[in-house]
């Protein structure tokens, strides 16, 4: 099946090439990775129509540089497929439909899931990770998360994590505060909603935010709205000690590893090419977790003790007889 989809990708290079999209080369780092290149022997012709991908693992939806024959574009391909469709293709392309604009070059899949598990690059299973209840890990080269529950991967999707001159820091940390709506300590304008933070000092969290479709925070990990509204569901919080000055308790523990591959092309559109592009192995996966499994179980067994034995002081309470002096007469 490989073989025949790089067959079919090839024959869809050569016809984008012939084609001579009325896409241009962009020197904006943001936008240089557009899977046409302009051929100075070429003259673009901004009136040709997309050229589009019908076989294979993922097709190409190509729009052209003029506005209005974009929307003209766009107006076919909502048309062409659903809104559940269209927000897996984004999610795919680290789009949100706000950002969808961004797009030079949509990445299609021939075969659409709206779950987007069929597409994951994260491993459906790490057996490390088997006795750990919930973990969570952001790949910044291929700026997506992963979530674990015993080992298996449950949920992935798309992030957008910290510009080059702002990077998010990386390595194994733990879910620590979360608020439902917080405000950016960078610009008061900037609503964060569903605001889950994993490095207290530095003020680093997940949240949801614009998806541009390359890494564009300001060190934060941000997230679509309903994926942030499931981590803030999923994740635990930590456990403070009375005052809270003190952690009694880590939360979810959290992987964030990589670089983005800055200045080269974007790493999902390399999926035309091959379907494996950003595949990260079981190997790789391990590799990274196990040095730091011993911590994970060691926080996750004393989460565990501090979280009973709080549940055991409120069963007490609850069963202690009101004192008669604090009854009204």
């Amino acid at each position: 099946m490989l073989l025949s989809c790089k067959k079919e990708i090839e024959k869809i290079n050569d016809k984008i090439n012939d084609a001579s999209s009325s896409v241009t080369e962009q020197t904006d780092p943001e936008k240089e990775d557009s899977v046409i290149e302009k051929k100075d022997s070429v003259v673009q012709k901004e009136s040709l129509p997309p050229a589009m991908q019908e076989d294979g693992f993922y097709n190409a939806f190509i729009f052209p540089k003029n506005k209005k024959m974009k929307d003209s574009l766009f107006a076919v391909f909502n048309k062409k497929y659903s809104a559940g469709e269209r927000y897996a293709i984004y999610a795919l392309n680290r789009l949100d439909s706000k950002n969808k604009w961004n797009a030079d070059t949509l990445v299609v899949p021939a075969k659409i899931d709206t779950t987007l598990m069929e597409y994951s690059p994260f491993p459906m299973q790490i057996d490390v990770l088997s006795p750990v209840k919930k973990f969570v890990v952001f790949s910044y080269p291929i700026q997506a998360y992963g979530v674990y529950t015993n080992g298996t991967l449950v949920k992935w999707g798309p992030t957008s994590m910290g510009k080059k001159t702002a990077k998010t820091k990386t390595g194994l940390t733990f879910a620590n505060w979360k608020k439902k709506l917080a405000i950016s300590t960078v610009s008061s304008e900037w609503k964060l909603p569903y605001n889950f933070n994993i490095f207290n000092i530095d003020g680093i969290g997940w949240h949801q935010y614009d998806l541009p479709g390359y890494p564009a925070s300001h060190s934060c990990l941000r997230l679509l709205m309903k994926d942030a509204q499931w981590l803030y569901s999923y994740a635990d919080t930590w456990v403070l000690n009375p005052g809270g000055a003190t952690t009694k308790a880590k939360g979810t523990p959290v992987m964030v590893y990589g670089d983005y591959p800055w200045g080269k092309r974007k790493p999902w559109k390399k999926l035309l090419n091959d379907p494996n592009a950003n595949i990260v192995s079981v190997e790789e996966m391990t590799k990274m977790i196990e040095p730091n499994i011993a911590k994970i179980l060691k926080e996750q067994d004393n989460r565990e003790k501090v979280v009973d034995s709080i549940k055991a002081a409120k069963a007490v309470l609850e069963q202690m007889p009101e004192d008669p002096k604090m009854q009204a007469p």
